[in-house]
């Protein structure tokens, strides 16, 4: 049995801390002994943990400016002072501050891996967490594997930093079964209109995620008398901003603020069309849940998108990073139901691809590789 550690700063309510809940819970637990661990003690996604996991932590709270600190201490010290018991496997689950801790380690009989979930698309933004850019590329360089969420992001890690190393896509895992299951729950507390044509968006309300743009949208489509009702599910800073415009702009009945839902999938599978207006991202886990609930995708062109949605738009819209293509694509879909109803039926088909099975078999054969 391999002995696994997963480090990660926290278990919050973004993609990445989703889906690692995911891949452990549905690892072979008679193959690998797991533990997670977080830098700090704090997120919704803990509670998700199989008991089947071991769960440790460093810091029972979080430090304002911990990358910082974090800086002040050499590699191998964070990793003597975090990392106490002896693995197998060591994998830095989020890049930065957790990427600098496992390389750190100075046994080498333990593999090290590190996951990379965001494009970086510069040597300084890739080198932020670490003293310098030669020391990120220092770092990088000790570990056996470097895991990306796409090819894109993939592609965009080497151009940064440079790094010669053993690389390999691996696609996020979703339990598309319990996402289904869930998503035929009732929804109580919002009342979905059949004459009004749904959009929705998912994610922590940041700025990147562009939630912004899609009220904007929406405010336009609206002053052109498309029946059309936005829902953000998600919670976060930007949440008096969006409630600001809102007002201002006497959306209120046209809007509607979900905040953070442990069920999204019942508000997801309710709408007619998933909308992703981000300025990055590394594979998106809420489009990868709006395709396997066969709910139409309307993307921006983002990390991944293309391999989710095709080259050429088969089985979603995917247009230019900004408002305007984004608006033309969605009005586009608003006066061809046609067009909708048949990306509905590509989005089932496409959501059958990212499947729990195949997405966990293809991390348990790369540790067993190793």
């Amino acid at each position: 049995m391999k002995k696994v550690l997963f480090l990660i700063h926290d278990l919050g309510q973004g993609g990445a801390e989703k889906v690692l809940v995911n891949l452990v819970n549905h690892m072979d637990h008679s193959k690998f002994d797991i533990t997670v661990m977080t830098l700090f003690d704090c997120g919704e996604n803990r509670q998700f943990l199989s008991k089947d996991i071991h769960y440790k932590t460093w810091l029972k709270k979080m430090v304002p400016g911990n990358s910082h600190i974090m800086k002040l201490i050499s590699p191998q010290m964070l990793h003597h002072l975090i990392i106490k018991d002896h693995y197998d496997i060591e994998v830095a689950y989020l890049e930065g501050p957790c990427a600098r801790v496992i390389s750190g380690c100075s046994d080498p009989t333990v593999k090290l891996v590190s996951w990379i979930h965001i494009e970086q698309h510069t040597d300084e933004k890739a080198s932020a967490s670490f003293r310098s850019i030669r020391e990120a590329k220092d770092c990088y360089r000790k570990f056996n594997k470097i895991i990306c969420v796409s090819k894109t992001v993939e592609k965009d890690f080497q151009n940064a930093l440079q790094i010669p190393a053993s690389y390999e896509v691996l696609y996020n895992t979703n339990e598309s079964g319990i996402i289904r299951q869930k998503s035929q729950e009732d929804v109580t507390d919002v009342v979905f209109l059949p004459n009004k044509t749904k959009i929705i968006g998912v994610g922590k309300l940041l700025k990147s995620k562009g939630f912004d743009r899609i009220l904007r949208i929406g405010k336009k489509l609206l002053d052109e008398n498309y029946p059309v009702h936005i829902y953000i599910l998600g919670e976060g800073p930007e949440r008096a901003a969006l409630q600001k415009y809102v007002l201002d702009n006497r959306m209120e009945d046209n809007v509607t603020l979900l905040g953070y839902q442990t069920n999204p999938y019942k508000y997801v599978s309710k709408c007619d069309l998933f909308v992703c207006a981000s300025h990055a991202e590394g594979f998106s886990t809420a489009t990868t849940e709006a395709l396997i609930l066969g709910v139409p995708v309307c993307t921006v062109e983002v990390s991944g998108m293309r391999e989710m949605l095709g080259e050429e738009n088969e089985y979603g819209i995917v247009t230019q990073n900004n408002d305007n293509d984004l608006y033309e694509a969605i009005k586009n879909l608003l006066d061809n139901k046609n067009r909708l109803d048949y990306y509905t039926q590509k989005a089932i088909e496409r959501g059958n691809y990212f499947n729990t099975e195949k997405t966990v078999q293809a991390v348990e054969d790369m540790m067993l590789s190793m």
